[in-house]
Protein backbone atom coordinates (compact mmCIF):
# COMPACT_ATOMS: atom_id res chain seq x y z
CA UNK A 1 0.00 0.00 0.00
CA UNK A 2 2.66 2.64 0.94
CA UNK A 3 4.47 1.91 -2.43
CA UNK A 4 1.46 3.39 -3.95
CA UNK A 5 1.62 7.07 -1.91
CA UNK A 6 2.94 10.16 -2.91
CA UNK A 7 7.33 10.04 -1.25
CA UNK A 8 6.11 12.47 1.96
CA UNK A 9 3.39 10.40 2.44
CA UNK A 10 4.98 6.60 1.76
CA UNK A 11 7.43 7.82 4.48
CA UNK A 12 4.80 8.87 7.11
CA UNK A 13 3.51 5.76 6.59
CA UNK A 14 6.50 3.75 6.75
CA UNK A 15 7.87 5.17 9.85
CA UNK A 16 4.43 5.38 11.66
CA UNK A 17 1.32 2.95 10.76
CA UNK A 18 -0.20 3.42 13.20
CA UNK A 19 -0.71 7.26 12.64
CA UNK A 20 -1.48 6.47 9.00
CA UNK A 21 -4.25 3.52 9.95
CA UNK A 22 -6.06 5.88 11.77
CA UNK A 23 -5.98 8.42 8.93
CA UNK A 24 -6.82 5.86 6.45
CA UNK A 25 -9.59 4.62 8.78
CA UNK A 26 -11.34 8.57 9.28
CA UNK A 27 -10.70 8.82 5.88
CA UNK A 28 -13.09 5.86 5.29
CA UNK A 29 -15.32 7.04 8.33
CA UNK A 30 -16.05 10.52 6.67
CA UNK A 31 -16.56 8.80 3.08
CA UNK A 32 -19.60 6.71 4.47
CA UNK A 33 -20.82 9.46 6.42
CA UNK A 34 -23.00 10.96 4.27
CA UNK A 35 -24.83 10.52 0.69
CA UNK A 36 -22.17 11.84 -1.74
CA UNK A 37 -21.04 9.30 -4.66
CA UNK A 38 -17.77 8.03 -5.33
CA UNK A 39 -17.10 11.02 -7.94
CA UNK A 40 -18.57 13.79 -6.16
CA UNK A 41 -17.10 12.78 -2.77
CA UNK A 42 -13.26 12.72 -5.61
CA UNK A 43 -14.08 16.18 -7.35
CA UNK A 44 -15.01 17.66 -3.81
CA UNK A 45 -11.57 16.38 -2.49
CA UNK A 46 -10.08 18.11 -5.75
CA UNK A 47 -11.68 21.26 -5.10
CA UNK A 48 -10.45 21.22 -1.37
CA UNK A 49 -6.80 20.41 -2.86
CA UNK A 50 -7.78 23.78 -5.45
CA UNK A 51 -8.46 25.97 -2.59
CA UNK A 52 -5.43 24.68 -0.20
CA UNK A 53 -3.48 25.57 -3.14
CA UNK A 54 -1.59 22.24 -2.83
CA UNK A 55 -0.16 20.75 -6.40
CA UNK A 56 0.76 17.53 -4.68
CA UNK A 57 -3.01 17.12 -3.37
CA UNK A 58 -4.18 18.20 -6.72
CA UNK A 59 -2.35 15.49 -8.81
CA UNK A 60 -3.19 12.75 -6.18
CA UNK A 61 -6.91 13.61 -6.47
CA UNK A 62 -6.22 13.83 -10.48
CA UNK A 63 -4.80 10.64 -10.61
CA UNK A 64 -7.19 9.12 -8.40
CA UNK A 65 -10.18 10.46 -10.41
CA UNK A 66 -9.01 8.94 -13.59
CA UNK A 67 -8.20 5.83 -12.04
CA UNK A 68 -11.71 5.70 -11.20
CA UNK A 69 -13.11 6.52 -14.06
CA UNK A 70 -14.26 10.01 -13.47
CA UNK A 71 -14.76 12.11 -17.25
CA UNK A 72 -11.43 14.66 -17.81
CA UNK A 73 -13.82 17.51 -18.86
CA UNK A 74 -15.64 16.92 -15.21
CA UNK A 75 -11.77 17.27 -14.06
CA UNK A 76 -11.07 20.41 -15.68
CA UNK A 77 -14.52 21.85 -14.88
CA UNK A 78 -13.02 21.81 -11.16
CA UNK A 79 -10.65 24.53 -11.95
CA UNK A 80 -12.85 26.36 -14.20
CA UNK A 81 -15.21 26.86 -10.97
CA UNK A 82 -12.66 27.99 -8.82
CA UNK A 83 -12.19 31.30 -10.84
CA UNK A 84 -14.89 33.15 -9.16
CA UNK A 85 -13.89 31.80 -5.56
CA UNK A 86 -10.10 31.69 -5.61
CA UNK A 87 -9.43 33.78 -8.57
CA UNK A 88 -8.44 33.57 -12.04
CA UNK A 89 -4.42 32.76 -10.94
CA UNK A 90 -5.11 29.83 -8.38
CA UNK A 91 -7.39 28.30 -11.25
CA UNK A 92 -4.79 28.67 -13.87
CA UNK A 93 -2.26 27.16 -11.49
CA UNK A 94 -4.85 24.33 -11.05
CA UNK A 95 -5.62 23.73 -14.65
CA UNK A 96 -1.53 23.52 -15.26
CA UNK A 97 -1.54 20.89 -12.55
CA UNK A 98 -4.62 18.71 -13.91
CA UNK A 99 -3.08 19.22 -17.31
CA UNK A 100 0.09 17.22 -15.97
CA UNK A 101 -1.90 13.97 -15.41
CA UNK A 102 -5.35 14.54 -17.89
CA UNK A 103 -3.07 15.98 -20.97
CA UNK A 104 -4.15 13.47 -24.21
CA UNK A 105 -7.21 12.55 -22.81
CA UNK A 106 -9.09 14.22 -24.76
CA UNK A 107 -9.00 15.74 -28.42
CA UNK A 108 -7.90 19.29 -28.81
CA UNK A 109 -10.43 21.22 -30.28
CA UNK A 110 -8.95 23.36 -33.93
CA UNK A 111 -7.82 26.77 -33.09
CA UNK A 112 -10.46 29.03 -34.24
CA UNK A 113 -8.31 32.33 -33.29
CA UNK A 114 -11.35 33.60 -30.83
CA UNK A 115 -9.98 34.27 -27.48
Amino acid sequence: MTQDLPSGAGRLAERHPEVWNAFAQLGDAVARSGPLDDTTRRLVKLALAIGARSEGAVHSHVRRALAEGVDPEAIRQVALLAIPTLGLPQAVAATTWIEDLVSGTRQEMPDTGEP
